[in-house]
């Protein structure tokens, strides 16, 4: 489906000013300074402080209202030799969590263990299952990340037990808390903590911050210790990579390249990664699928077990292990795609007036179901559920489109539900096959109420239109500044009209179009990941408009630039 592009604003007289200024200023291009213009950074030391993140900027974790009182039990915790289980998730936000408060509690001499729930045993989230287990382990502890802030079935049986529970977690909290000793999370009601785009990871390390804080040992070298671990947790989740993310991020990428952690460094390794030049792509496409793969596939404790590791020959063997995963995995992804877009097609005969997609099957592995859906939203420009039912009890995944808030719309309908959690893009759910068709019915029935016609074509927003020979390695380089790019701050999209296309296009891997244009004599390459379906389109010397992003593409000793072809428009 056509994508929809949308140009920038333009600059009045007196921006066009100032974004000159800049230009002067800093000796830069004109996209350089403009990007720096609308993204609010126009003095000397806002322009510093964004290329350059310091650990300084961080906000105050006392900031939440209940850290005070996490940090004075978990300590308590620590001095009287009780046992604290450390309860996440398990994918690579709930994964890193874990292993960030397992290692940094246990340098401070904690008893401590954790827990991850099996996603075809357990479910999402705290499950009542595992509970049982923990009061048998001993423990009286219990402190969550990534997961809880909705639990109050599981959270009143915690209490019930006798033990007690610190809920770290930054998904969107219901109505009603849960009864839990302290609640950390950027997300509730009247919060003060000023920044609320912190990944589970993100929480869980502001939370161990203050705990080393208050014991007086929040040295450099303690605070920078886990950073690795807080980047790639971040970075897989996909939040806004802006204000501490940012940080995180920028920060965390130079301690993977450092390569102190042995299950990362091992993972690095079996992805065939580059270290000097690790950006977040290769976080989102590399290292955090296979740790997502050990979770989907089979118990995610075992990439906890990964990154904890201290021996070298222990850490490739894990690693190994989670690469047959991820290659099930994948095989997995492909079979249920095509399954689910065969089921489409015979059950939607007119998609144009279909608000959104709900297909099933007995069939599907409930641990890939998500991964599809996002899939199946960038084939059909529609939200998509997707769920896999076993014996009569469905484990249902969520993905929706630009500024549709899915979440708010399980929420109304949510009566339907055994239960649900997630944020606006991203749900995941459970529920009775008794109730499915009148979910259905009631979330078609939400969605076209709310969901605006433009919103359906996918909006791609470009940030300057470039002629090929302005393209060089000093605006690449420039470009770079940026980064690490992600949501909120992405690398810029460039449009350039009537290209030629110079050679025979032709599709690569796994149907990535390859293609070479030419305009004022000069040529640009040009990949176009999963738009080989546009092949047929295109011929030599056809006259094209293309929105792309530019990147160095790095092979051996040779460095040239490469664009990543976002959408084309074929000229009459």
């Amino acid at each position: 489906m056509q994508k929809k592009w949308l140009m920038p604003d333009e600059f009045d007289s007196d921006q066009r000013d100032q974004i000159k200024a800049l230009i002067d200023e800093l000796h830069c291009p004109r996209l350089v300074a403009e990007m720096l213009y609308r993204k609010q950074l126009r003095t000397p030391r806002q322009i510093n402080d964004f290329f350059e993140p310091q650990l300084a900027h961080q906000h105050d974790p006392f900031l939440f209202p209940d850290m005070e009182k996490a940090v004075q039990r978990i300590l308590k915790a620590i001095d009287s030799g009780e046992r604290i289980t450390i309860y996440g998730d398990y994918d690579v936000d709930g994964t890193t969590a874990t292993t960030l408060l397992y290692l940094g509690l246990k340098r401070l001499g904690a008893i401590i263990d954790f827990y991850i729930p099996h996603r075809m045993i357990d479910g999402y989230g705290l499950s009542l299952g595992g509970l049982d287990q923990l009061k048998e382990n001993g423990t009286s502890l219990i402190v969550s990340v990534d997961c809880g802030v909705n639990a109050l079935e599981e959270i009143e049986a915690i209490n019930a037990q006798g033990m007690e529970i610190i809920i770290t977690d930054h998904h969107n909290p219901k109505e009603e808390l849960p009864p839990a000793l302290a609640i950390i999370n950027p997300k509730l009601p009247d919060c003060p903590y000023p920044f609320p785009h912190l990944a589970g990871v993100g929480v869980a390390y502001k939370l161990l911050m203050a705990i080393y804080r208050r014991r007086g040992v929040a040295s450099e070298e303690n605070t920078l210790k886990y950073m690795d671990l807080v980047a790639v947790g971040t970075i897989a989740d996909i939040v806004p990579l802006i204000g501490e993310n940012r940080i995180f991020a920028h920060i965390g990428l130079q301690h993977l390249i450092d390569k102190k952690n042995l299950g990362l460094n091992a993972l690095m390794q079996i992805s065939g990664l580059n270290a000097k030049n690790l950006d977040t792509t290769d976080i989102v496409f590399g290292i955090a699928p296979r740790i997502n793969a050990a979770g989907r596939m089979g118990s995610a404790s075992v990439a906890v077990d990964l990154l904890i590791s201290r021996d070298r020959l222990q850490s490739k063997e894990l690693a190994e292990i989670i690469e047959r995963q991820n290659s099930l995995r994948q095989q997995e992804d492909q079979k249920t795609y095509h399954e689910a877009c065969d089921i489409i097609d015979k059950k939607y005969k007119d998609l144009a007036s279909v608000p959104c997609i709900v297909v099933s099957s007995d069939d599907w592995h409930p641990g890939v179901i998500g991964i599809v859906a996002s899939k199946l939203v960038e084939k059909y420009d529609r939200p998509v559920i997707m769920i896999s039912f076993k014996e009569g009890f469905g484990s249902g995944s969520g993905r929706s489109v630009a500024d549709f808030d899915l979440f708010a719309a399980l929420t109304h309908i949510g009566h339907n539900l055994h239960s649900f959690g997630g944020h606006k893009y991203a749900v995941g759910f459970t529920i009775l096959q008794e109730y499915i068709d009148r979910f259905e019915n009631e979330l078609a029935r939400y969605v076209a109420e709310h969901l605006e016609p433009q919103q359906i074509a996918t909006p791609l927003e470009i940030d300057y239109e470039l002629e090929l020979y302005d393209i060089s390695e000093f605006l690449l380089n420039w470009v770079d500044r940026f980064a690490p790019f992600g949501p909120d701050n992405n690398r810029p999209v460039l449009l350039t009209r009537e290209v030629t296309v110079a050679n025979y296009p032709y599709t690569v891997g796994r149907n990535h179009l390859k293609l070479k244009v030419i305009k004022d004599g000069v040529a640009l390459d040009l990949i176009g990941y999963n738009l080989g379906d546009m092949l047929p389109l295109l011929k030599k010397n056809s006259i094209l408009d293309i929105t792309y992003t530019l990147e160095f593409n790095r092979f051996g000793n040779k460095t040239s630039i490469q664009g990543k072809l976002k959408d084309l428009r074929l000229k009459e």
